[in-house]
């Protein structure tokens, strides 16, 4: 099997028993059939119908090094700077495709275990069967172009204690038992993003663990498939209201839905296991390993996709209603441009001064990427409050699709219209506008760019950490040691 197309993807899906809890019922077959996630599932698949339209099919795939046939692009070992480049043009291409509103697209994750596969030295120090288990699965997901998503944090029940000290240990995620077919996993993790239509899930390390005894049943990384016995969804309500696209032309489309998992005693065979114990090898598992820049690269072709939307979608409201002669709009919409062409910037030098990891992988440089995941978070809030700005009252009393085709039309038409749109044009337009700043969908939006890589201040801290700022410092002490006169 190749890369999929959208059909089947979602015939797996159908066949899939996961068990899903969302708005009071349990749901445990016809997910691709179900109003929460119907919308979702219908996008996804035009992602994996993307691969096989002939004018895309030689930017999405590649052939596979083991059978010949077309691989997601996203699963290319980069051996060269072309390499990066092609893996760039592949997750642009999706993130085009939504907007940039789609967090976990496949390419995210692919980048990860395309990583993680390529650093058996890294597995080995623990067990060289770890190291081999994550090259099979690898390639299990590449050759089957399974959908992953991941769980990493444990629930917030108490900030003040470690994870594995809160409820005695007994809520977060841990192994309880080794059996001789496998580990037994009970407790929960957040924050499962598209569980629900996913094939697989990743259960990896993310919260730094101390080390001690008691932190070795938490330092794990494992994969289970969504529907193994034991496991289950605990969904937020949904964001996708069943209305028209017209009516909520983001919310109705990309509606990723978000998670906990609990894990009620799951078996885990030891094949799908990729590190036990061994809490200081968790804590390396994604810098060691260059997984994370390779994640970082995706994420940030993706964000800078969301950036050229956030940027026409300013400038059409500007234009719609008149307002882009003022200066103070013209300042807006010059905000916008700057964020994108800094984001482009950190791509270029990132990948300009690419090098081969330890592994024999060529990995973008790291700097640049970093800094973009530590400036776009707070950048992003900023958007939404340009398009409130921009929008302002306009934004407030906007009829839906079922009022321009009812009574109202003629009204639409005669007071809604702008100095460029007409009535029902100037509605639409505003309704997304709507549904990015201000909609619980645009809410959710600015909630998970914000936190998309943990909490921003502890990452600045690890930045602060983690840069090399001596040549700077001796520079400053050299000059102040220059003789003055």
């Amino acid at each position: 099997m190749a890369a999929r197309t959208g059909k089947e993807y979602r015939d797996r899906l159908a066949t899939s028993r996961p068990t899903v809890q969302i708005q009071g019922e349990t749901v445990s077959e016809g997910i691709p059939d179900h109003p929460a996630f119907r919308n979702l599932v219908d996008t996804y698949a035009g992602l994996y119908d993307m691969q096989h339209d002939p004018a895309l099919r030689d930017v999405l795939t590649y052939p596979s090094p083991t059978s010949g046939d077309p691989v997601g692009t996203s699963f290319l070992v980069p051996r060269t700077a072309e390499d990066l480049r092609a893996r760039r043009s592949m997750m642009k291409t999706w993130a085009d495709a939504s907007l940039g509103m789609l967090g976990r697209t496949g390419d995210y994750l692919n980048s990860c275990l395309m990583a993680l596969s390529e650093a058996e030295g890294f597995f080995a120090q623990a067990d060289p069967e770890f190291g081999r288990n994550v090259r099979r699965y690898y390639e299990m997901v590449r050759e089957q172009d399974l959908l992953t998503t991941h769980t990493l944090i444990p629930p917030q029940a108490n900030r003040a204690t470690a994870a594995t000290q809160q409820a005695g240990g007994a809520l977060a995620a841990r192994v309880v038992e080794e059996r001789d077919d496998g580990i037994v996993l009970r407790g929960a993790r957040m924050l499962a993003t598209i569980g629900p239509i996913a094939d697989e899930l990743l259960v990896f390390p993310s919260t730094v663990l101390r080390g001690t005894p008691e932190d070795a049943p938490y330092s794990f990384a494992v994969a289970v498939a969504c529907d193994t016995p034991g496991l289950r969804f605990l969904c937020r309500e949904t964001l996708d209201y069943g209305r028209s696209h017209f009516d909520h032309p983001l919310g109705s489309r990309f509606e990723e839905m978000d998670a906990v998992v609990v894990f009620d005693d799951v078996l885990v065979p030891y094949e799908r296991c990729f590190m036990l114990g061994h809490p200081e090898l968790c804590n390396g598992f994604y810098s060691e390993t260059s997984a994370v820049v390779h994640m970082t690269h995706q994420v940030v072709t993706r964000t800078t996709a969301k950036t050229e939307f956030m940027l026409g979608l300013v400038s059409a409201m500007a234009q719609a209603v008149g307002i882009e002669q003022f200066q103070h709009v013209q300042e807006n919409l010059a905000e916008v441009i700057v964020a994108l062409e800094t984001l482009r910037a950190f791509t270029r030098a990132a990948e300009c001064d690419a090098e081969p990891n330890a592994y024999g992988v060529m990995t973008p440089r790291w700097e640049p990427l970093n800094a973009a995941r530590n400036w776009y978070p707070r950048l992003y809030q900023r958007f939404p409050e340009i398009v409130r700005k921009l929008g302002a009252s306009g934004l407030m009393a906007l009829p839906t699709e079922a009022d321009l085709a009812g009574e109202v039309g003629e009204d639409v038409e005669r007071y809604l219209q702008s100095a460029t749109l007409s009535g029902a044009e100037r509605v639409r337009l505003f309704r997304l506008a709507w549904d990015t700043c201000a909609s619980a969908f645009g809410g959710r939006q600015s909630l998970y760019e914000y936190y998309f890589f943990g909490d921003p201040v502890r990452m600045s801290g690890a930045l602060l950490a983690s840069y090399e700022r001596e040549p700077y410092l001796e520079r400053v002490r050299s000059f102040l040691r220059q003789d003055g006169r």
